[in-house]
């Protein structure tokens, strides 16, 4: 309470502090100080306009338009809106930037005389509009280049609030200043919404970015009226999730399914980016825009290949003509040299790079061209590397003003034009983050800004290339926190196994058709999950659960442990079928082998052609050692060897003899043949002796 009444003091003292005659006490002398460090928050004024937004004469009549408006909570007397400039331009791009982000930074020194507006009272809620001329001479400017202008706002002389803004001034110069070539490059990339090519999507979030105000939305009113040199780089995996929505789709909600109708904005989205594009440069993403970076470093080496193919085709389709897949935009713009090796034996010889990724070799004071030259292990790989401030403005932070960001472009630019000892033109590019939000409004005034200024040409980002204005660089920077946040080994190890189990659904088809996981392996791989690992480990068990329903379509029937066949006899065959329940016929080798060779011995492999929704049996010889119940594995394999599907193990049941107990057997029969052959001899012989003493007898009587 003690504190709130002398803070109420204080506004009091300085509301009153005009009306005293006397010699101010200390309390009543430091009063605008602390109504200012008060208000400064909430007292704002805008700069609406200025027109024109780069005068070329000396006597061009500049005229400023804005609003002052107080939001203090209480009404303030003697107000005044000043008009401040500076008569000395920037001296590079360095002061400049300071002198809008470092508020430490003071504002100019000039207070123009004839651009003052005095407000004797502004009410608390109040709004005051106002309006300033003046020309470049009275401004003190003389020489082409950024000036720095600023509107502020005071109370009895004490400063309470500043606009700060620039102003280029651009006469006529000989030499004219060079004029550089700029290519904008404007995203259009989202992350994946389904798990498989079924119409189910994990989430409802792109039926809002299509909505009014969504960010999709936003994006097609940009291509709508860009430009036709703007380059467009465009993941065909969004064309072919909205393309999908058109359709009729279902949406997964918790662990149940939700159906929605086609979805018209989809459809209407579609055909407005196909509009709007076909006369503008286009590059198509690898499929579902995969983190190529990872991908080399965790041994997933096909992937960016097909992904450019899938690519390719999906734009095609699509967007009704052929978009550039030799361009890549990595994930932040990074990359080191195993990934640029990768994406160049994949087809690729452009690089669109952060500029820290690819710094210049020593550090300039002037502003590099954007075009470099990389050696790749397939040969020179083009490196494009946006301007950081021309990008960012492209995506200014939320409630910027359009104006202010035009008339810093303009003094951006211009200051480049201007750089010492820059005779030869340059190439520029600017690019916004890759999953931006824009303002609609703000990009088109940029784009037809930048068209009409006489120190740019506005051109494709295809036309950039290394001149004689390139500067030598440092090469690919990339540090351990920036290998940190690619899709790491844990998270990207299923989706491996995954995309090898899915390709093996291909290759068991007799016509060997694509595989038909690929775009849904591809988007388990998107640079999007970056961050967001478990959403993409979601879509990796979905993925992985559908790969193996396909998978189990061809399997051995009637096999289990608990489901006993019968080997009459020591020697036979036993029957093993095989259920194809694809529409395609499919070549799968039976592969048999026993777990107990010591009791049965079989060793099998055969080679079964089966035709859609049918099966195929074959007959596996069996040799049984001893009677009883044995195991014998059974895996299903490619022509090529590799397993197909679970091993199953099924068991034997023997009832006969084999060889061995042949063997035992005819030995023992030897044994007693040998003994009654014995005995039998014995026999003849004792009878022979017998008869011998028995004729004797017979003479003597």
């Amino acid at each position: 309470m003690i504190r709130k009444a002398a803070l109420t003091a204080v506004l009091s003292a300085a509301l009153l502090a005009p009306q005293v005659a006397a010699a101010p006490s200390t309390a009543a002398a430091r009063a605008p100080e602390v109504l200012a460090a008060q208000v400064r928050q909430t007292l704002t004024v805008s700069i609406a306009s200025i027109t024109p937004e780069v005068p070329k004469n000396l006597t061009d009549e500049i005229t400023f338009t804005g609003t002052v408006r107080n939001d203090t909570g209480t009404s303030l007397a003697n107000v005044s809106v000043r008009l401040r400039y500076q008569s000395q331009p920037f001296t590079d791009r360095a002061s400049l930037a300071a002198y809008q982000t470092d508020q430490n930074t003071p504002v100019p020194a000039n207070v123009s005389r004839t651009s003052r507006m005095y407000i004797p009272t502004l009410a608390a809620g109040a709004e005051a509009r106002w309006q300033f001329t003046a020309t470049p001479v009275q401004l003190g400017y003389r020489s082409f280049g950024a000036y720095p202008i600023a509107v502020d706002v005071a109370s009895n002389e004490v400063p309470m609030a500043t606009q700060r803004t620039y102003l280029t001034y651009a006469p006529p110069t000989t030499p004219k200043p060079p004029r550089n070539k700029l290519a904008v490059v404007l995203p259009v990339i989202d992350r994946p919404h389904r798990a498989t090519d079924d119409p189910l999507f994990v989430d409802d979030e792109l039926s809002q970015e299509i909505g009014d105000r969504g960010r999709l939305a936003d994006l097609a009113r940009i291509a709508q009226s860009a430009p036709s040199s703007t380059t467009w780089v465009v993941d065909p995996a969004l064309l072919d999730d909205l393309d999908t929505m058109s359709r009729g789709y279902r949406v997964k909600v918790d662990d149940d399914e939700e159906t929605r109708p086609a979805s018209t904005a989809a459809a209407s989205w579609l055909t407005t980016m196909r509009t709007s594009l076909a006369s503008s440069p286009v590059v198509a993403t690898p499929y579902a825009d995969p983190d190529v970076a990872a991908l080399a470093h965790q041994g997933l080496d096909t992937q960016p290949s097909r992904a450019i193919e899938l690519g390719a085709e999906k734009a095609e389709a699509l967007l009704s003509r052929n978009a550039k897949t030799n361009v890549n935009w990595p994930a932040a713009g990074l990359l080191d040299p195993d990934a640029l090796d990768l994406l160049s034996v994949s087809g690729v010889d452009r690089v669109l790079l952060n500029s820290t990724n690819l710094p210049p070799q020593t550090p300039l004071t002037t502003t590099p061209d954007a075009a470099a030259t990389l050696d790749s292990v397939n040969g020179p790989v083009t490196a494009l590397v946006p301007d950081p401030e021309l990008s960012r403005l492209f995506e200014p932070p939320s409630g910027t003003s359009t104006l202010l960001s035009t008339q810093r472009f303009i003094a951006e630019t211009a200051m480049i034009a201007a750089e010492p000892g820059q005779i030869l033109p340059r190439s520029l590019v600017a690019a916004p983050s890759r999953r931006w939000d824009p303002n609609p409004s703000l990009v088109t005034a940029l784009l037809k800004t930048a068209g009409r200024l006489p120190w740019l040409q506005l051109t494709s980002l295809e036309s950039i290339k290394p001149g004689k204005a390139s500067v030598p660089r440092a090469g690919l920077t990339y540090t351990a926190q920036q290998r940190k946040d690619e899709l790491s080994r844990k998270y990207l190890e299923p989706v491996k196994e995954i995309w090898t189990q899915a390709q093996l659904t291909s290759i068991v088809k007799v016509n060997k058709t694509q595989p038909a996981f690929d775009a849904a392996v591809l988007r388990l791989t998107s640079s999007g999950w970056r961050g967001s690992a478990r959403a993409g480990r979601a879509l990796t068990k979905l993925v992985g659960a559908a790969v193996d329903a396909a998978t189990d379509k061809v399997q051995i029937t009637g096999a289990g442990p608990d489901r006993p066949r019968t080997l009459a006899g020591s020697d036979g065959v036993v029957p093993i079928s095989v259920r194809n329940s694809l529409t395609t016929p499919v070549d799968i080798v039976v592969d048999v082998k026993s777990n107990n060779p010591e009791v049965l011995q079989v060793d099998f492999k055969e080679q079964l052609t089966i035709g859609g929704g049918q099966s195929g049996t074959v007959q596996v010889p069996m040799n049984a050692a001893l009677s009883g119940d044995a195991t014998v594995t059974v895996q299903l394999r490619t022509a090529d060897g590799q397993p197909y599907g679970e091993p199953q193990r099924m068991t034997i049941r023997t009832t006969g003899y084999t060889g061995i107990a042949l063997v035992i057997v005819g030995a023992a029969l030897t044994v007693m043949l040998a003994a009654v052959v014995t005995r039998l001899l014995r026999r003849r012989s004792q009878r022979k002796l017998a008869r011998a003493a028995k004729s004797p007898e017979s003479e003597t009587v």
